[in-house]
């Protein structure tokens, strides 16, 4: 199965962290929180590496309805989003909802994790149809 959906955007990762942002935000997504990958990995291993911010990513309204469903639902949550450096284009991968369904085996995530599917298609739809590599 796969676990990801992405899209790359003709935008240097400094912009294309901002519009992936505004894209989810417009999806109804908030940014929990931020790992600047390549920072960690030079402050803890001293490794040179590629520009790479993971996004913690909520829908209140969703993880809600989640929780309601399957408390330990919260294990995967948030929805990770991460931009990566590409030479003068970003990559831009989201963790698939659809795994939340497929991983608690509960069929009643299957409306949330539809829902939640739909929303992260339409924001990375939109960044690529703004931004096409």
């Amino acid at each position: 199965m796969a676990y990801s959906k992405s899209v790359e955007i003709a935008l240097p990762y400094e912009r294309a962290v901002q519009a992936v942002k505004d894209a989810f935000k417009d999806q109804g997504f908030g940014t929990l929180t931020e790992i600047d990958v390549r920072q960690t990995l030079q402050d803890k291993l001293g490794v040179e590496s590629e520009p790479c911010l993971i996004i913690g990513a909520c829908n209140p309204q969703l993880a809600h309805r989640a929780l309601s469903i399957e408390p330990s639902v919260a294990v995967l949550l948030p929805c990770n989003v991460v931009v990566r450096s590409r030479d003068r284009h970003s990559q831009v991968e989201a963790m698939d909802p659809a795994v939340m369904s497929s991983v608690t085996g509960n069929p009643a995530m299957r409306e949330v994790a539809a829902e939640a599917e739909r929303r992260v298609e339409q924001a990375l739809d939109a960044l690529a149809a703004a931004h096409p590599a």
